[in-house]
């Protein structure tokens, strides 16, 4: 079911945007303002490392592009595994959190907000320990009166140690939530991974989802279909460790979801659990320059603006179980 864009908001998170970069003109040094001009053509072409998504990208196993981007974006330091970061800010979703905007993925979306740090990971960032990236996040909260923090702008899971040290800074402060944003590859194929983050009590786990099959996977993250079946499993080792979290999806807008590819998506978060429906964040895309252009990279036509979405899955689920 479709309804007027404005109707029913839920699921449409606004988020940070940097809005500043193209893909030929990357930062050459994050200490200093000057830029390096170059080519998209030679960037795309650098060593085999997947960029942004064009129809020419060769399909690539995000488990591996994971373990490559964590040696460009992680380091071994005198106090724990450093990780690369960006920016630290505040910024008004979940009611106001502080953020570390990091560095490093392994899915290109094709719809993704953030800067070109996914893409070009060696070009951005400045290396901060497990403490040193709290006390920027504690400094960023105390500044803003929030009291809820995250990472961003990447996938936060690239460099386990890292993530771990962070946590347990995040478990011993007077600061009561985490929200730990990821797409789920890392937790899909180490159990372990799970099991140690069930163990702190501040973190909530945000699983967003892309696709809703295997071939959709691919166009829209740059991912072999294969890997599809990963975040679902992170899903069940989620459940299996009883840790705080739910599934967002991008699956509220029609121009790059179709009925059948949601209803598939539905389906199979049905059948791991029904409750997840319950607790479905649904998102649509947002016109940041980023996106505009990775959606052109990618040969993506999209209509702006948006003026239908797809009525929340959760509404009707919520009655049934209300009135049951």
């Amino acid at each position: 079911m479709l309804c007027q864009k404005g109707e029913n908001p839920e699921g449409v998170s606004p988020q940070y945007n940097w809005n500043r970069l193209t893909p030929t003109c990357l930062l050459e040094d994050i200490k200093s303002p000057s830029t390096i001009f170059l080519s998209v053509c030679s960037l795309k072409a650098s060593r085999g490392y997947p960029r942004f998504v064009t129809p020419e990208l060769k399909p690539f196993d995000p488990v591996q592009i994971a373990r490559e981007t964590e040696k460009i974006v992680t380091r071994t330091g005198p106090n724990g595994l450093e990780r690369e970061y960006e920016h630290f800010y505040a910024t008004g979703v979940y009611g106001g959190i502080a953020t570390g905007y990091c560095i490093g993925c392994c899915f290109r979306y094709v719809f993704c907000w953030v800067d070109w740090g996914p893409d070009f990971p060696e070009k951005f960032g400045m290396f901060y320990s497990p403490e040193e990236a709290f006390n920027q996040l504690r400094r960023a909260a105390h500044k803003y009166k929030v009291k809820k923090l995250r990472i961003s702008g990447a996938e936060p899971t690239l460099g386990k140690d890292h993530l771990l040290s962070l946590l347990e800074h995040v478990e011993a402060s007077e600061l009561p939530l985490f929200i730990l944003e990821t797409n789920g590859i890392l937790f899909g194929v180490d159990k372990d991974y799970v099991r140690r983050i069930s163990k702190f009590t501040k973190p909530h786990v945000r699983v967003s989802l892309k696709a809703g099959t295997p071939e959709s996977l691919t166009r829209k993250t740059g991912a072999k279909p294969e890997s599809f079946e990963i975040p679902f499993q992170a899903i069940r080792n989620l459940l299996d460790h009883s840790v705080s979290f739910h599934v967002a999806a991008m699956s509220a807008d029609p121009r790059i979801t179709t009925p059948e590819e949601r209803n598939s998506l539905m389906q199979k978060l049905a059948e791991i659990d029904p409750r997840l429906l319950l607790s479905l964040e649904e998102e649509v895309m947002d016109p940041y320059n980023t996106t505009l252009a990775r959606l052109k990279y990618a040969n993506v036509k999209v209509e702006w603006p948006l003026k239908q979405i797809y009525a929340p899955i959760k509404k009707p689920l919520k009655k049934i179980e209300d009135s049951a």
